[in-house]
């Protein structure tokens, strides 16, 4: 397209510290989670400036909110946006500056263009951090992929007890139309999002286009062996599930370093019992985070951390429980999709870097129902989940207009 698209830096800031109020907390964060008093607020607050740019809104079954201009075609729908819930506390920009985009970028659209041929949506999910319910994760692009069980409203419980089922029944929600929420609509969705990482920083770029996201696997492991005095009992007698819990996360960390990027393992969440100095544990429960994101590396990468547990568990004489909590697939990001935000930042004039998403996004979900891809705005210091993550005004507006270019590519 030969003509620039004109986004008001201004009013992108003013948007983003008016949402930043909702559920504000350590200066410059926020603490939002889903069906809280704040995020159910900030859910409001973000239709009613969909209402303002005369778009048609709803919130559906989950608490989703759609801001739709209508196309003069009739078809599948071309959607943008991002989560509006936080970590606790997260900053800013996470999720929220997606959905923020999405409304100025199709805003922007309408006003320099009118109305497009395909119709184009506004997104604000109502959820992806689990920061609340755990295993809740991409609960807003889940519901809209029908890929929520009917059993987690009541099993999904929060650290207060409270079920997932009781939380949407408190936010003026009905569970029961949970399968409303489903879409089978949607023909595109590109999501907007902050990098998480160092990579664009360190490469001097303000975008980055997205071209896979990492595969993840989330697993439990538990180790079990003997307690004894920690000084009577012999070395070579011990059954140590400390020992072998050592040589696992040595061992899957080492693996990751030497595959080098984007192979990436992290262990984390350590439980001892018992957890005292001078007695050799009985068991040692921990996390294991596994990502990458070629679908065929990804299960080499799995396949080696599994065959070393296992194997040292085997090798120190222990009990093994491994337990896969959360297994997402990789996405290579739709071709077509990616050609749409090569081409456009061509013609703005941005330049572009290209590279994998570290972290899983609701787009992974959307990929099941749509032609899906992500745009990156870079994040000072790399810094994110914490109120510190910031990304420039200048990136942001960069990012927009790529994202904008790229709607009007597939809609206009």
């Amino acid at each position: 397209m030969a003509q620039p698209i004109n986004i008001d830096p201004e009013h992108v800031e003013r948007l983003i510290l008016d949402l930043g109020e909702f559920g504000a907390h350590s200066g410059t964060g926020v603490w939002r989670t889903v069906y809280s008093p704040e995020c159910v607020a900030a859910a409001k607050h973000f239709a009613g400036w969909c209402a303002e740019a005369g778009l048609a809104v709803h919130h559906d079954a989950v608490g989703n909110v759609w801001g739709r201009l209508e196309g003069r075609e009739a078809g599948p729908s071309i959607v943008s946006g991002s989560h509006i819930d936080s970590q606790k506390p997260g900053g800013r920009y996470d999720g929220a500056l997606g959905a923020i985009a999405a409304l100025v970028a199709i805003d922007a659209l309408a006003r320099q263009f009118g109305k497009p041929r395909r119709t184009l949506e506004v997104l604000a999910l109502c959820e992806e951090e689990g920061s609340r319910f755990a295993a809740a994760s991409l609960w807003g692009s889940r519901a809209i992929t029908g890929c929520i069980e009917p059993r987690e409203l009541d099993e999904l419980l929060d650290h207060d007890g409270v079920s997932i089922r009781q939380a949407m029944q408190d936010a003026g929600l009905d569970p029961n139309a949970l399968a409303t929420a489903e879409r089978d609509d949607i023909d595109t969705f590109v999501e907007l999002h902050i990098e998480q990482g160092p990579v664009l920083e360190a490469a001097g770029l303000g975008v980055g286009l997205v071209t896979a996201i990492n595969g993840l696997r989330h697993y439990r492991v538990e180790l079990t062996g003997e307690a004894n005095h920690a000084g009577a009992f012999p070395m070579d007698a011990r059954r140590d599930p400390m020992a072998g819990f050592a040589e696992i996360a040595s061992g899957v960390i080492s693996t990751a370093e030497r595959w080098g990027r984007p192979a990436v393992t992290t262990v984390g969440q350590v439980n001892v019992e018992p957890n005292l100095p001078a007695i050799i544990p009985a068991k040692v429960s921990f996390m294991i985070d596994a990502r990458h994101p070629d679908p065929d590396a990804v299960q080499r990468l799995y396949s080696l951390h599994e065959n070393l547990i296992r194997e040292v568990a085997d090798r120190r004489g222990l009990g093994v429980k491994i337990t896969v909590l959360e297994n997402q697939a990789p996405l290579i990001c739709h071709p077509e999709v990616v050609a749409a935000i090569k081409a456009t930042a061509e013609e703005q004039g941005i330049r572009l870097g290209a590279l994998p998403s570290g972290g899983s996004h609701d787009t992974q979900q959307m990929s099941r129902i749509a032609r899906a891809g992500m745009i990156f705005v870079r994040s000072k210091d790399g810094r994110s989940h914490t109120p510190e993550e910031f990304s420039s005004i200048d990136d942001i507006v960069d990012a927009i207009k790529v994202l904008a270019g790229t709607l009007y590519k597939l809609a206009y």
